[in-house]
């Protein structure tokens, strides 16, 4: 598929998925949201994908919506209330159902959607000097992207409410210990780091592993108490136990060789999994 405001490539087991109006700091907009939809709907289908990097070109990763269309921009008079479903949290969704690892290389500024996109993805690297902000109540308007959902389970409620309260702009840098990020490093810095992580991930592990790994720790938010999450941990390892790729790790460590994993995570997940039933949107 062509693109016209992202950019998606595959090289070494890692999809780069760049977004792409620098002349506009990329700026978000519905063609960019289908079009990052699609390209997850593209990674998660190929074997040949281990993990996702995203990132944005020139110097922001994503100054948030588009403003240019005015006051009216989050304007929706011709939808039905019942019927309208947030773009942010459309893309939000198709990132969370991802079987990849999906790493954030925040490199430049990242307000708005352009930080609360990151928030369902797995691990957050920014540029120490990169300014982010959860600007939504300086702009007469509600966080979005389900952020209501992954903040406070990020951060906690505590933090998560400061920043969206106060919609303030900060350094990333100022929250380097808050959770929000696993890294703060120099922005050079910043795209090598996610690709090691996305190269570590992709020439070391099991592919039915980490997805599996994936959906246990997501969805495990959600499990009312430990006891829940046994149940399904015992599953998994019971069904995981027996496949070929447990064999190949256990078998390659007693002969001190590098794994070769070969199970795939579109063809040979478990028959139970999905185990959660996700409701209708």
């Amino acid at each position: 598929m062509s693109y016209r405001e992202i950019r998606y490539e595959v090289s070494g087991k890692v999809a780069t998925l760049t977004l792409c109006r620098p002349e506009r700091l990329n700026a978000y907009t519905p063609v960019m949201r289908d079009e990052v939809i699609a390209a997850f709907g593209d990674a998660d289908r190929d074997d040949a994908v281990r993990a996702v990097v995203v990132t944005g070109e020139g110097k922001a990763f994503c100054a948030g919506a588009d403003l240019g269309g005015g006051g009216g921009t989050f304007s929706h008079e011709t939808e039905r209330e019942a019927d309208y479903r947030d773009g942010g949290g459309k893309l939000a969704l198709a990132i969370y159902r991802c079987r990849k690892p999906v790493i954030a290389a925040i490199q430049g500024p990242a307000v708005g959607v352009g930080i609360t996109m990151t928030l369902p993805m797995d691990f957050r690297i920014a540029a120490a000097d990169a300014k982010i902000g959860f600007v939504f109540a300086r702009r007469g308007i509600v966080p979005e992207a389900c952020s209501s959902w992954f903040l406070p389970r990020i951060v906690g409620i505590a933090k998560a409410t400061e920043l969206v309260y106060t919609g303030r702009v900060f350094r990333a840098a100022d929250e380097a210990s808050s959770g929000l990020f696993n890294y703060v490093l120099p922005r050079e810095a910043v795209l090598k780091k996610a690709m090691e992580l996305a190269s570590e991930i992709a020439e070391n592990t099991s592919a039915t592993s980490v997805a599996l790994s994936k959906a246990m720790l997501w969805h495990g938010l959600g499990l009312p108490d430990p006891q829940s999450a046994h149940l399904v941990d015992s599953r998994c390892m019971h069904w995981a136990g027996r496949q070929k790729d447990a064999h190949e790790g256990v078998t390659s460590f007693v002969e001190k060789r590098p794994a070769v994993f070969t199970a795939s995570a579109t063809r040979d997940m478990p028959d139970f999994y999905p185990w959660w039933v996700e409701p209708k949107v």
